[in-house]
C-alpha cells in the first residue's frame, strides 16, 4: 500500500458554533487537496450553545472530524493540551475556530516541514483588530523577549505546525498550567516562522476579555522567566539608592534654608516607597506561591466528559 502521512487539527472550542461550518468546509477543502490522511480533533472547552451538537453532526458525516468535551471551560491552554495529547498524527497543527487562523496557510506549513523544519508558526504581519489589542500584544512580546533566555517569536499564536517529535517533548511536560507558545520555544528543534495577515473574526465576539489576556500574559512571565523575582531585587536596590539621595538632599536642605519641611517631605515620600515595594514584592510571591501549590497538588490541567469516537482513545 502507497504509504501516506497523517495530520491532527487540533481546535479548541468555546461557544463557536457560528464558525464552525464555514471553518469545517474550509479544512475539508484545504486537507482534500493534500495526499495525505488526516483528522480534525474539536475539543469543547465548556461550550454553553449548541457546538458540541454541531460537532457532532460533523461526526456523523465524516467519522474523521472527531470531538473531545471537557466538563467545563478549562481555558484555550488546557484544551490545546487535551488536543495535544489526544492527537495520532505525525504532523500536529493547533488553530482557533473564529477562521483568524487561516486554514489555506497549512500548504505552505507542509512544505516547511517537508523542507525539514520541526516546528513552524504563523507571524501575524498584519492584524484587523483595535488599536489597543494590538499595541498590548506586541508590547508583550517584546517585554517577554527582553527578560527571558528563551526567545518566542514576535507576533506569534497558537497556530503553528508541530511534529510528532516536538509534540512528544511537549506531552512529556510535567506542568498542568502551560504557556504552549512559550513552551514550543523551550523545547527548541528546527524553527521557521511564515508571514500572513491575520483577518477578522468570521463571526461572532472574541471570547478573551482583557482580564483573560492579562492572566495569559502573567503564564508567560512565571512560565519563561526569572524577571518577577530579579524585578523585587533591583527595585529593593534602587529604594536604598533613593533613601541614600533623600538623606543627602534633607541635610543639604536643612543646612541651607534651616527649614525642616523638606525634610519631613523626603521621610514620607520614602515610607510610601518602601511600603509600595514591600505590597509588591508580596504579590509577587503569592503569585508564585499559589502557581507552585497548583503544581504540586497534582490536579489534571482538564477532565473529559464526553467523547464522539473511541479512536481518540489512547488509554
Amino acid at each position: 500500500m502507497e504509504y501516506k502521512m497523517t495530520i491532527s487539527v487540533v481546535v479548541p472550542i468555546y461557544n463557536e458554533s457560528g464558525n464552525l461550518v464555514e471553518l469545517t468546509s474550509r479544512l475539508r477543502t484545504v486537507l482534500s487537496q493534500i495526499d495525505v490522511d488526516w483528522e480534525v480533533l474539536f475539543i469543547d472547552d465548556g461550550s454553553e450553545d449548541n457546538s458540541w451538537e454541531v460537532i457532532g453532526k460533523f461526526h456523523q458525516e465524516d467519522s474523521r472530524f472527531r470531538g473531545i468535551r471537557l466538563s467545563r471551560n478549562f481555558g484555550q491552554q488546557a484544551a490545546l493540551t487535551a488536543g495535544f495529547q489526544f492527537a495520532t498524527g505525525e504532523v500536529v497543527i493547533p488553530m482557533d475556530a473564529d477562521l483568524q487562523d487561516p486554514p489555506e496557510l497549512i500548504p505552505s506549513m507542509l512544505k516547511k516541514w517537508q523542507e525539514g523544519y520541526q516546528v513552524v508558526y504563523a507571524i501575524r504581519q498584519g492584524r484587523k483588530e483595535g488599536w489597543f489589542r494590538k499595541w498590548s500584544a506586541g508590547l508583550f512580546y517584546r517585554l517577554l523577549n527582553r527578560v527571558t533566555d528563551v526567545k518566542v517569536a514576535l507576533d506569534s499564536g497558537d497556530f503553528c505546525l508541530l511534529d510528532r517529535q516536538v509534540m512528544e517533548a511537549l506531552n512529556r511536560l510535567p506542568e498542568s498550567r502551560r504557556f504552549h507558545r512559550g513552551l514550543r520555544s523551550w523545547v527548541g528543534f528546527k524553527q521557521i516562522g511564515i508571514p500572513f495577515d491575520r483577518d477578522i473574526r468570521f463571526q461572532g465576539k472574541t471570547k478573551y476579555r482583557y482580564q483573560d489576556l492579562l492572566e495569559l500574559a502573567l503564564d508567560g512571565f512565571f512560565c519563561l522567566s526569572k524577571a518577577p523575582f530579579r524585578f523585587i531585587t533591583y527595585l529593593g536596590c534602587d529604594i536604598v539608592v533613593l533613601g541614600v539621595l533623600g538623606i543627602i538632599a534633607a541635610v543639604f536642605f536643612r543646612v541651607v534654608s534651616e527649614s525642616l519641611f523638606f525634610g519631613y517631605f523626603i521621610i514620607l515620600t520614602a515610607i510610601f516607597i518602601i511600603g509600595g515595594v514591600v505590597l509588591a514584592s508580596l504579590g509577587v510571591m503569592g503569585e508564585t506561591i499559589y502557581r507552585m501549590f497548583e503544581e504540586v497538588r497534582g490536579r489534571p490541567a482538564y477532565i473529559i466528559r464526553e467523547r464522539l469516537s473511541d479512536s481518540t482513545d489512547k488509554g
